[in-house]
């Protein structure tokens, strides 16, 4: 089999049976691309024959791309060949994956943007619900923050997905895994708001709009990611100064806020759709951070010399 008959194949693999997202699609299919790109060059041997493939070119494939992208790129390539070269060892393609023996680049990863309490809802309540796109910006900012959604998640919300009786919405997360999130109740009354004037919000050209989206544009399409973060933003100005504000950042800090609070890492965990709670722990170490700042600005004893 050819490489790029391989890296087809691999991509329809991605989106039907592992139903990956459009993202992870799109990077790891571009991914395993520029591979085929750079044995062209080097080796064609590999390109007429997967097999041919061996750790060498590999290495020399990730070496060229080094000087070019950032750690954290480099990290996901390396993810995506190997992932790559082990569903061709399970289809029986290659013997083996030379991409297991490659080493994983390390990222260092700061800490997360957060608001303080009141900084978050400053950012909330400046969406204001007298108007039909306010109380839209107004769904999205509580949810984002108030039930910890990825940007995606808010964005695929259906109608039909939300309970209101019972305070609940079904969300759709990575790896199209279901689960069902809790609505505070400043969710519930913005969805209220929301949902009365939802009908109104239609393109005078279209005339139409999406029948089943929750959340939706000026011309009555599916909310998209783009607009959520550009919403963020806004509000972000508007409300607490921070023109860096983005829609992961209010999930950041819903999660840090519940363990500020008293919530358990593994309810944290189910609330945010985590596969592992190791992801979820990094948020105690943020904690601990705002802990010992405030305990440096307020007790009498940090003040000496440590």
């Amino acid at each position: 089999m050819t490489l790029d008959d391989a890296r087809e194949a691999f991509v329809l693999h991605l989106r039907g049976e592992r139903r990956c997202s459009g993202r992870t699609v799109s990077e790891y299919g571009s991914d395993i691309a520029g591979l085929a790109d750079f044995a062209r060059e080097t080796r064609r041997d590999a390109v007429e024959d997967v097999r041919a493939m061996d750790l060498e070119l590999l290495r020399a494939w990730l070496s060229v791309s080094s000087r070019r992208y950032a750690a954290s790129s480099m990290m996901r390539k390396v993810a995506a060949v190997r992932t790559f070269m082990r569903w061709m060892r399970r289809r029986e393609i290659i013997a083996q994956s030379p991409a297991d023996k490659l080493a994983t680049p390390k990222v260092r990863r700061g800490l997360p943007t957060l608001l303080s309490v009141d900084a978050a809802k400053e950012v909330v309540e400046s969406a204001d619900p007298a108007t039909p796109l306010g109380a839209r910006d107004r769904v999205c900012l509580e949810l984002l923050y108030g039930s910890g959604l990825r940007v995606s998640e808010l964005c695929k919300l259906d109608i039909e997905a939300v309970d209101l009786r019972g305070a609940t919405a079904r969300v759709l997360g990575k790896g199209n895994k279901e689960r069902i999130v809790p609505l505070g109740k400043p969710s519930v009354r913005a969805l209220k708001d929301w949902l009365g004037v939802r009908a109104t919000v239609v393109h005078p050209r279209r005339k139409t709009q999406d029948p089943v989206a929750l959340l939706l544009t000026v011309r009555g399409a599916r909310l998209f990611p783009r607009a959520v973060w550009d919403i963020v933003q806004r509000y972000g100005t508007t409300g607490a100064g921070r023109s860096d504000l983005h829609p992961h950042a209010l999930r950041h800090t819903c999660a840090t806020h519940m363990l500020d609070g008293g919530a358990d890492l593994r309810a944290i965990q189910e609330l945010l759709g985590h596969a592992t709670l190791s992801t979820t722990q990094r948020y105690a170490h943020v904690s601990v951070g705002h802990l010992l700042r405030a305990y440096d600005a307020a007790h009498p004893m940090a003040r000496a010399k440590r």
